[in-house]
């Protein structure tokens, strides 16, 4: 398979992209981060996630989101979900 993903942001630790056929970008994270990501919000031995670490995984989801609305609307692709914070704010 040949096909290739558009760029739409700098490549760090995730990046926006369009992948070939799909209407909306896609966002790609690298697979160090997704497993940090995913251990933040791991239950310790208590059965309890640390609420700091839990805090750190929303702050990052919730930058990624933001770029990815942005890509969305510099593109003007517009966005597959509503947008519940936009109407809030409206």
């Amino acid at each position: 398979m040949t096909e290739k993903a558009d760029l739409l942001t700098e490549a760090h630790n995730y990046a926006v992209v369009q992948l070939p056929g799909r209407r909306y970008p896609g966002v790609v994270v690298q697979g160090d981060t997704l497993f940090n990501l995913v251990r933040a919000l791991t239950p310790s031995g208590d059965g309890k996630r640390d609420p700091d670490k839990v805090q750190d995984v929303f702050e990052t989801l919730s930058e990624v989101l933001a770029d990815y609305k942005k890509v969305c609307a510099q593109n003007g692709t517009g966005l597959p979900f509503v947008d519940d914070d936009r109407q809030h704010s409206e």
